[in-house]
């Protein structure tokens, strides 16, 4: 396809954060890489964990969660989905478990299919700078900059 036959994807308009002050988590799911070709299989991701979700020893509530990681990569995220757990004994091996620490958050509502990650992450990079926030430290086993960009499948 050629440059002049592409259609280009509409920007993403994001709606206002909430600011919210959020407990410490752990969440156990699957996590895998993607970069910005691959990130359209996310949802094969959340098609391997949903028959899991009510299933996983010790989740707490039913809230799923989609984390991303190293998020400000230009080399791609890492995408965890997950549940809330309240502790990590009994749970399958090829589940990972990630520890968040209890700080504030952005968190902004997502209504767009999963496919439209890539051009969410960098409606909300563009507006970081200007927002009088910043993107927390973080590393390739913490979450750097969401907690919960989804909620509930």
């Amino acid at each position: 396809m050629n440059q002049a036959t592409m259609k280009k994807s509409p920007a993403v308009q994001l709606e206002a954060p909430r600011i919210e002050s959020g407990k410490a988590l752990r969440i156990a799911g699957l996590k895998e890489h993607y970069t910005s070709e691959t990130m359209k299989n996310i949802p094969e991701l959340w098609l391997r964990f949903g028959p899991r979700l009510g299933n996983i020893p010790g989740q707490v509530g039913r809230v799923a969660y989609g984390l991303c990681f190293n998020a400000l990569s230009p080399d791609g995220i890492d995408y965890l989905a997950g549940v809330e757990v309240s502790g990590s004994s009994g749970l399958p091996g090829d589940l990972s478990v990630v520890t968040i620490p209890a700080q504030k958050y952005a968190v902004f509502p997502y209504c767009e299919h999963v496919s439209k990650l890539r051009e969410t992450l960098d409606a909300i990079n563009k507006w970081l700078p200007g927002s009088g926030f910043e993107a927390a430290s973080g590393s390739a086993e913490t979450p750097s900059f969401f907690r919960a960009l989804f909620r509930g499948v």
